[in-house]
């Protein structure tokens, strides 16, 4: 009782980020009208509630960042505040980022989505030493642009999960939906092989330079030693911060939420892609036929709510149907780093979340009907139980 009342607080002190963007008031997709200490208040209850050291709200109306606030801490021993400016661990949103590259490629012809990738590259697959495990398996053969960005090569999500730490087929290239780092990473190979240029400078000069966002990198940036995010686990302890000095695709993205914000906001204004490019991007490509995203979940089958919404996989992203239109989604998960985001394109809104806690996630179907009026999104696939 007295830690949580601690935590509460501590909560309680903590500032606002000095850098906040907020309107008097937000309209949500169900229409109810949420003026900005209404969110405020409702945002500190959930973090509180679920002891949730730090987190970032954007929303997004018209297509334009409208609401931006930072709530806790980046820091609970220093008492450092979170900030809209703070380096934060992305995680998987590196994949939404990387999609967007790659369709940009797509676009100027430079890549075809369905030719089989080793034709790209100037020796076979298996002679590359991180994908020697698939010598004497031809299947690598069959493997496309398509198949990497809609999670179906048959690969597994880590080769360190298998018992022998092997990279090894789970099934048939183009069978059916599994998510899969591994995919995209190979796909990341490509794309440098084409361009001939490393993932650290082809995102720079085509996303990040473009649109401003100056503290948002594929590694570690010496900018963000100044002002960067600790996660936390389900205990509130501190984790090790990882400073990564490698490049990928699939998750070692670090950005702040002002970035991330703008980067969501460029892509519904149609900055970074045609509108057919666009378009071919957030379609459905591959039905989700199974209970859960991760774990043993992700071999059972699919309830019929899953099937009701129409929940799919695009090029990079996550889609759904729903009242409000169609949908596309991306999220990021590891220890200490929870963070979703969901853009209802025909409505012109979206919901940015990003927390240093791995209890965050147990507030975001909370979060997203109620700051947003998002009722739809698949919160028992994502497993975003409520505490």
């Amino acid at each position: 009782m007295k830690s949580t009342f601690v935590f509460g607080l501590l909560l309680l002190l903590a500032p606002l980020s000095s850098r906040a963007q907020s309107p008097a008031v937000f309209y949500t997709l169900d229409g109810r009208r949420l003026p900005a200490p209404e969110i405020n208040r409702l945002v500190r209850q959930l973090m509180d509630t679920a002891r949730i050291p730090g987190l970032a709200l954007a929303l997004l109306e018209n297509n334009q960042v409208q609401y931006l606030r930072a709530y806790g801490f980046r820091n609970l021993e220093t008492r450092a505040p979170l900030e809209t400016s703070t380096a934060m661990y992305g995680a998987s949103l590196s994949k939404a980022v990387f999609a967007c590259l790659v369709m940009q490629l797509v676009q100027e012809k430079r890549l075809d989505l369905d030719r089989p990738l080793h034709t790209y590259l100037p020796k076979p697959l298996p002679e590359y030493d991180a994908y020697r495990d698939l010598t004497g398996d031809e299947r690598w053969k069959l493997l496309t642009a398509r198949m990497c960005l809609t999670h179906t090569t048959g690969l597994p999500n880590w080769r360190w999960i298998s018992p022998d730490k092997k990279l090894h087929f789970k099934f048939a290239p183009g069978a059916q939906y599994w998510y899969s780092g591994e995919g995209l990473q190979l796909l990341q190979l490509v794309i440098e092989t084409i361009t001939q240029k490393g993932l650290v400078k082809l995102s720079a000069e085509r996303i990040f330079q473009p649109l401003g966002l100056a503290h948002t990198s594929y590694v570690w940036q010496p900018a963000f030693e100044a002002n960067y995010a600790l996660g936390y686990d389900e205990q509130g302890q501190p984790l090790p911060k990882t400073k990564r000095t490698k490049a990928g695709a699939a998750g070692s993205l670090e950005t702040t939420p002002a970035d991330y914000a703008a980067f969501l906001a460029a892509l519904m204004q149609g900055k970074l892609l045609k509108k057919s490019t666009m378009a071919e991007m957030t379609r459905a490509q591959v039905r989700i036929l199974f209970k859960g995203q991760f774990g043993p979940m992700a071999t059972v089958a699919a309830p019929d709510s899953n099937r009701a919404i129409g929940l799919a996989y695009g090029l990079g992203w996550g889609t759904f149907e729903s009242p409000h239109g169609h949908a596309y989604f991306k999220e990021g998960h590891d220890d200490g780093w929870e963070n979703h985001s969901v853009v209802f394109q025909d409505r012109k809104k979206a919901i940015l979340l990003l927390s240093n806690s791995s209890n965050a996630d147990k507030i975001f179907k909370e979060l997203l009907e109620k700051l947003l009026g998002d009722k739809a999104t698949p919160w028992q696939w994502e497993n975003y139980v409520p505490y």
